[in-house]
């Protein structure tokens, strides 16, 4: 252990010049880092680096096979699946060794290496060009076939490869024997069917992976099968409520909606649930309302009669049933609580908006309530605002709690859909050394059908370490999810499709749970919506007994 202070100096100067990416400079310096500590894998991974930067592949080759015997944090780029592979595929491509690295690729691919479109254009890889390993490797050419017809099976086939080679669809082999039978039955039926048709059915594909970050998107935003009705839903306990309109269509704010095209709502969503995919039961009852804006999903499901609009029987906020037919158009989009310039049923009331519902377009907010000794903190998004970056707020959060009297602290999540989860740690940190909230009853988190992804690892986190009352609806998501955003290029289709290939175990290896469930259930009714009340605040804030444990 001779000359720590040294080491420790070589190391900082050898990120530096990484940071610098003045590899000629780093190399040799991440040469003494390993020397001297030969069982850090980032460390052999900065090397490996450096060296791939000065085009010494053969020098990479080793410190690579170092990382992934060892492997490395999260941070880094070659965390992800079969990044490590991939690069010794690069470096063994540059030195020749073809055979070599055709192992490297296809040991990539079966670690469940993303871009698949990179290993067909990797400068890298240019030996390996023309050798029918490769094609075979990747699932044959870049491009669909001729015509439509085998155009959209090109498509099928590799989305179907993708999700078996990012999530198996089944534990079981009869499972997967069902999925391969859905696969060629759609291969089958694609003549009869329409483009928008084939677009729900690879939906419906992906619903049994359990992967709620898995989807199917139309890059053009013009493109008839993003168009939307120029209304806003949400699902109430009482039903399916209009909750914001576009200019020109405030008079539907309020309204239930009781059919499309004559077909009743409840029959309606029976027909679309089944093609949403989900973590579990409770995140479609979020992206349901908007399934059911877009039109040409709608016809193509055979719920409406034409693919541009739909015919609304609704009860309006009057109580007169009435019908009313409405168009689907670019620019119609999905937006919480609203879309830019649309009216939001809340604002129109005489009473004032509640605080769940006031600042719910920002990334993070929050306000006290002195009468209640009371922190409202909502939490919107797990990512930086560009005017003050979460770790910054967080620090002024708890800044104010230590100073005022505060004795309750509630963080809502029921609004976040996601973002970052290595941004929420800073917040658990800060929660688990308050000393103001480390007794039960002090701490409430609001978490609903909304609360997604890094915000449902954010929940499980904050549930898992703290005494925290859990107040609202069940999550969206699983304690334990397997989610990611790694999407893919269909090339005839030119749909884009993401199926996840990361496992997050926030909670305990056996916790088994499909959600997180409140303590307090208080599910949303129209009742207290149209009335601009927001009844978890109401139930937070009457917890005012110390019973025990509290």
């Amino acid at each position: 252990m001779n000359d720590v202070a040294g080491r420790l100096r070589t190391l900082a100067r050898a990120r530096a010049r990484s940071a610098r990416r003045a590899w000629a400079e780093a190399a040799p310096l991440w040469d003494e880092v390993v020397t001297a500590n030969p069982v850090n894998g980032e460390h052999w991974d900065r090397l490996a680096e450096a060296r791939f930067g000065l085009g010494e592949y053969r020098a990479a080759l080793p410190a690579y096979e170092r990382v992934l015997a060892l492997g490395v944090s999260p941070d880094r780029e070659t965390s992800r699946p079969g990044a490590v592979p991939y690069q010794i595929a690069r470096c063994r491509a540059r030195l020749g060794d073809v055979d070599g690295a055709l192992d490297a690729v296809r040991a990539a691919l079966a670690a469940g290496f993303r871009d698949v479109q990179r290993v067909r254009g990797d400068e890298h890889l240019a030996a390996l060009r023309g050798d029918p390993r490769l094609a075979e490797l990747l699932g044959g050419p870049a491009a669909g076939g001729d015509g439509r017809e085998e155009g959209w099976r090109g498509d099928l086939a590799l989305l179907a490869r993708e999700a078996k080679r990012r999530r198996p669809p089944a534990r079981t082999r009869e499972a997967e024997e069902r999925f391969d039978a859905q696969v060629a039955l759609l291969g089958e039926r694609i003549p009869q069917l329409t483009d928008a048709q084939v677009f729900v059915e690879l939906w419906r594909l992906l619903r049994p992976l359990e992967d709620g970050h898995a989807r199917v998107l139309v890059p053009d935003p013009d493109h008839e099968l993003n168009h939307l009705l120029p209304v806003q839903f949400y699902l109430f306990e009482e039903g399916l409520f209009v909750t914001a309109a576009a200019p020109g269509y405030e008079a539907l704010l309020g309204a239930q909606v009781r059919a499309f095209d004559g077909t009743a709502t409840e029959e309606v969503m029976t027909v679309v649930e089944p093609v949403i995919t989900r973590d579990n039961d409770y995140g479609p009852r979020h992206n349901l309302p908007t399934w059911l804006r877009r039109t040409a999903v709608l016809h193509a499901l055979g719920v409406t009669g034409d693919s541009a609009k739909a015919t609304l029987t609704v009860t309006a906020a009057d109580g007169e049933r009435r019908e009313v037919s409405l168009p689907a158009a670019a620019g119609a989009v999905d937006g919480f609580p609203a879309p830019p310039g649309w009216r939001f049923l809340p604002d129109t009331l005489s009473e004032p908006v509640p605080l769940s519902l006031r600042n719910a377009g920002c990334c993070y907010w929050f306000e006290y309530l002195p009468a209640d000794r009371l922190v409202y903190l909502q939490l919107n998004n797990i990512m930086n605002d560009p005017d003050e970056p979460l770790a910054d707020f967080t620090d002024r959060l708890f800044s104010f709690i230590e100073e005022y009297p505060v004795d309750r602290l509630v963080i809502d999540l029921r609004w976040n859909g996601g973002g970052n989860t290595f941004l929420a740690t800073g917040l658990l940190r800060r929660l688990l050394s308050c000393a103001k909230l480390g007794r039960r009853g002090s701490l409430f988190l609001v978490v609903g059908r909304r609360t997604f992804s890094a915000a449902q690892n954010t929940a499980t986190l904050i549930e898992r370490y703290t005494d925290a009352v859990v107040v609202g609806e069940p999550t969206g998501s699983r304690p334990n999810f397997t989610g990611e955003t790694a999407p893919f290029l269909l090339p005839h289709s030119r749909l884009r499709v993401n199926i996840s290939d990361l496992y997050w175990q926030s909670s305990f290896p056996m916790d088994s749970r499909t959600a997180i469930a409140p303590d307090l259930y208080v599910p949303p009714t129209f009742d207290d919506f149209r009335s601009n009340r927001d009844p978890v605040m109401e139930a937070i804030r009457s917890c005012t007994e110390h019973l025990p444990g509290w």
